[in-house]
C-alpha cells in the first residue's frame, strides 16, 4: 500500500492533500467492531473531518455526524445521511431555524439557551431530540486549548448550575472531555459522571460520550473501551449510547506533501522553506502545538542532515519544526506530513494569499482522484 502511495506523492501538484480511502475502511473496520460488541452508536465529527468524496464508506460503517453549525449540519444531511446532531456553546434565532431543518439531535450548552429556543422546537414540522451539555468537573486534557474541562471551562453546565427543574423536554445528557485519549480517562470520566448526574438518567433516552476516544490507535484499549460501554448499558439499560470521534475516523488516513522552495543558512541548521505553511494549512502546529512527522525523516541528530522546515508566508512564527534527513535536501524535493486528514483541511485559510492545498483521494482500488484545486477566486471570494 505504501508504494502506490509514494508514487503518487511524486506526482501531485503541491501542495497537497492526499487521503487514502483505504486507511479509513481500515479505521472503520475497527469502529464497526466495537458497536456490534457494545452495541452503540457511533458518529463521526464533522469538525475534523468533512470531506464528502469518502462519505459513502463512512455512512455504510457509522450512524450519522455530529456538527456545530447549521452549515456542518447541512453537509452532514446533503452527503452523509443516517443522524444528524449538533451541539455548540450556543445557537442565534437564525442558527436555530437553519439547524431544525437538518437535525435530528440538538444539544444546548445552557439551560437558557434551551428556555429561549424550546419553543422552536417544539413548533418544528419534524421531530427533533434535545439534549443538554453537562459538565462532568473532571479536567483530563493534556492540552488547555482542547481541554473541554479545564477550570473555567464555558463549555457545558457544571453540576451546581443543573436545572432538574427545567429538564422537561429534554432527552439526553451530552459529555465531551477528552482529546486523543485511551479508555482509561473514559473509566474516570464515566466514575464522576455517574456520581454528579446519576440521578437524573432514568429521565433520559440517550447519553452522548462525545469525541476525544483514539480508538483506532494501535495501542488503544479496545477491549476497555467495550467494557465500560457495556457495563454502563447494563447499568442503565433504556438509554442509547453515542460516540462522535473525529480523529479515529480517519487516524493516519491523509497526508499533505509539499515542495522545498529554498533553502536558507540558519542560525544552528539550514532552513528549508516549503511551499506550504503552519500557520496556513495546518494550524494545529502552531495552535496546539505540536511537531508533525514526516515520511522518512527523524528527529534532530537522528540521522545525517538536520534542517528547520519553514513555511512561505511572511508570519516569523511560520515554523513546522526541526527533522533529520538521510541525504541533503534540494529545491524542487517532496516532503511528505502524515497524519494530516484531521483538523488540517477543516481549518486551512488563505493569510497571505496563500493558496489552499489541492485535495486527492486514493479509492479503495488503489487509484488516484484529484478530488480539488484552488484558485485565485477562491480567495477573492471569500472577501467583500
Amino acid at each position: 500500500m505504501s508504494d502506490d502511495r509514494d508514487r503518487y506523492f511524486c506526482t501531485v501538484q503541491t501542495p497537497a492533500f492526499v487521503v487514502d480511502e483505504r486507511r479509513i475502511e481500515d479505521n472503520l473496520d475497527v469502529l464497526t467492531a466495537i458497536k456490534a460488541r457494545t452495541g452503540c452508536r457511533i458518529l463521526i465529527a464533522l469538525k475534523a473531518f468533512a470531506m464528502r468524496s469518502t462519505f459513502a464508506g463512512i455512512a455504510r460503517a457509522l450512524d450519522g455526524c455530529c456538527a456545530t453549525t447549521p452549515d456542518e449540519a447541512h453537509h452532514g444531511r446533503l452527503h452523509l445521511g443516517g443522524e444528524v446532531h449538533a451541539g455548540a456553546a450556543a445557537f442565534s434565532d437564525t442558527d436555530m431555524d437553519q439547524l431544525i431543518e437538518d437535525c435530528d439531535h440538538i444539544v444546548f450548552n445552557s439551560f437558557s439557551l434551551w428556555q429561549r429556543h424550546r419553543n422552536r422546537i417544539a413548533a418544528a414540522s419534524r421531530s427533533i431530540s434535545c439534549g443538554i451539555r453537562i459538565n462532568p468537573g473532571r479536567s483530563l486534557g493534556k492540552t488547555p486549548i482542547y481541554d473541554p474541562s479545564r477550570p473555567g471551562s464555558r463549555l457545558g453546565v457544571s453540576r451546581p448550575h443543573f436545572r432538574p427543574d427545567l429538564l422537561d423536554g429534554i432527552d439526553g445528557l451530552h459529555f465531551h472531555v477528552l482529546c486523543q485519549q485511551d479508555a482509561a480517562d473514559l473509566q474516570r470520566v464515566l466514575r464522576v459522571f455517574e456520581e454528579h448526574f446519576g440521578e437524573f438518567l432514568h429521565r433520559m433516552h440517550w447519553v452522548n460520550f462525545g469525541g476525544g476516544h483514539y480508538m483506532t490507535r494501535p495501542d488503544y484499549d479496545r477491549d476497555r473501551l467495550c467494557g465500560l460501554i457495556k457495563g454502563f448499558a447494563d447499568r442503565h439499560a433504556h438509554l442509547r449510547i453515542y460516540l462522535e470521534p473525529g480523529e479515529a475516523v480517519v487516524l493516519d488516513a491523509g497526508f499533505l506533501v509539499a515542495s522545498v522552495l529554498d533553502i536558507i543558512p540558519g542560525e544552528s541548521m539550514p532552513i528549508a522553506i516549503l511551499d506550504t505553511s503552519a500557520t496556513c494549512h495546518m494550524p494545529d502546529v502552531l495552535e496546539m502545538p505540536y511537531r508533525p512527522d514526516v515520511v522518512g525523516a527523524g528527529t534532530i541528530g537522528a540521522r545525517g542532515h538536520d534542517y528547520e522546515l519553514g513555511g512561505l508566508t511572511c508570519l516569523a512564527a511560520d515554523v513546522i519544526g526541526r527533522y533529520s534527513f538521510d541525504s541533503r535536501l534540494r529545491v524542487g524535493q517532496r516532503v511528505v506530513f502524515s497524519d494530516m486528514a484531521q483538523y488540517s483541511m477543516v481549518k486551512t485559510n488563505t493569510f497571505n494569499g496563500v493558496r489552499l492545498p489541492s485535495i486527492y483521494r486514493i479509492d479503495r482500488a488503489g487509484k488516484l482522484h484529484l478530488e480539488r484545486s484552488f484558485c485565485y477566486e477562491d480567495f477573492a471570494g471569500r472577501l467583500a
